[in-house]
């Protein structure tokens, strides 16, 4: 009995093994990059598009090519990631990988984007120096339920195309 019990245990973790492996790669953890601001166009592979879009609540801000609003988390103070471990649990940062092609949709400045090293792997999209997160409460596109929250250390903001967050609160406040 315990032979079939310990055979599956073993399947389960090379299982788990395998899987974490390909999330790894999918993510880019240990893809050397080095720090730097790689701009639009940089690398060969898919398109990653930040767009810029109106929501009802807030005016024109920065969204990625889903629709989902981007936040920028004030600790990060516009030079590197710090949200990481359960933080970026709720703020997952929008990351992309090393062949990434950054692409400025209408509305957004191609010279504010670029990457930085994301702590647990990989890179991070940036705009105007600000790395960029989704926010795991916002479940539909063109929410901006976490706009202004003070969580996980910090405040959140929505950014505006200008590369300035919205720290002032809703459109015509």
């Amino acid at each position: 009995m315990s032979t079939i019990s310990d055979w599956l245990t073993r399947r389960l973790l090379l299982t788990l093994a395998g899987l974490a492996a390909v999330a790894c790669a999918t993510a880019g953890c240990g893809s050397g990059a080095s720090h730097g601001s790689p701009g639009p166009g940089a690398g060969s592979g898919p398109a990653v598009t930040i767009r810029a879009r109106s929501l009802s609540n807030v005016g024109t801000v920065l969204v990625n090519s889903s629709g989902y609003a981007l936040y920028m988390f004030q600790p990060d103070a516009q030079r590197q990631v710090t949200c990481t471990g359960l933080c970026a649990a709720t703020w997952p940062p929008m990351k992309i990988s090393a062949s990434d092609r950054l692409v400025a949709g209408p509305g957004v400045r191609a010279s504010l984007l670029g990457s930085d090293p994301d702590p647990s792997g990989g890179r991070v999209v940036t705009y105007n120096g600000w790395p960029l997160y989704t926010y795991t409460g916002d479940v539909a596109a063109g929410q901006d339920t976490g706009q202004g929250i003070d969580l996980n250390g910090g405040n959140w903001y929505l950014i505006r195309p200008s590369g300035q967050p919205l720290i002032a609160g809703p459109a015509g406040s």
